[in-house]
């Protein structure tokens, strides 16, 4: 099962995407977070050859939490995850796009409580998780050195163990890495300047 994995593609569509069975964005995929951007996202999506798509939305999306649709409504080429489940190829997806809270940005919460509580819907049979960000200390470093990702969401992923974690958010931290049971990719394509640098990541799972 090959599945392909993007992030932080801020408006840029100008790249070439593998093939795979499952293509996945896990957010950013606006840069101003317009709606015209949002319809552009889709036409790209459209593009895609892969059977099945999924995306979660991420801090620069604001139109994607405050127009009021319903998420399923937003996207015509995609399945668009707000904290719920999907099945494709015989795994289980589970997306969600919350973050500590992130120079006031989309889908940002305050509190530790109200990121655990958000954690906690992940079901433990997860096979592949989506989330815009990383956990802490994977994957989540920024260019001065400090460990960004979320501690509430790394105690849920440590415990559920899904076989795959995909996030982005944290541009210069792009790679892979695995521990335990777990692959995790920080899939942000994009510099901190919002220009394409990075390629996509191919993952291939036994199903």
């Amino acid at each position: 099962m090959r599945i392909v994995v993007i992030s932080d593609t801020h408006g840029n569509h100008d790249f070439d995407v593998p093939e795979g069975d499952i293509l996945i964005h896990a957010g950013d995929f606006t840069r101003r977070g317009t709606l015209d951007e949002l319809r552009l996202f889709d036409a790209f999506l459209h593009r895609q050859p892969h059977p099945h798509k999924f995306v979660v939305a991420g801090n620069h999306d604001h139109c994607a939490q405050e127009n009021g649709a319903a998420p399923e409504t937003l996207l015509k080429h995609a399945v668009h995850l707000v904290d719920a489940s999907a099945v494709a190829c015989g795994l289980k997806i589970y997306g969600s796009p919350w973050q500590p809270w992130f120079m006031n940005g989309a889908f940002n919460l305050w509190k530790k409580a109200a990121l655990r509580e958000k954690w906690d819907l992940i079901p433990e049979d997860t096979d592949v998780l989506i989330t815009h960000t990383p956990p802490y200390d994977i994957l989540d470093r920024t260019q001065f050195g400090w460990r960004v990702g979320c501690g509430e969401l790394r105690a849920v992923v440590d415990r559920i163990a899904p076989r795959l974690h995909v996030f982005g958010h944290i541009h210069e931290a792009y790679g892979r890495m695995r521990q335990g049971a777990t692959e995790f990719v920080n899939a942000a394509l994009c510099s901190l300047r919002y220009r394409i640098v990075n390629r996509p990541v191919v993952v291939d799972l036994d199903v």
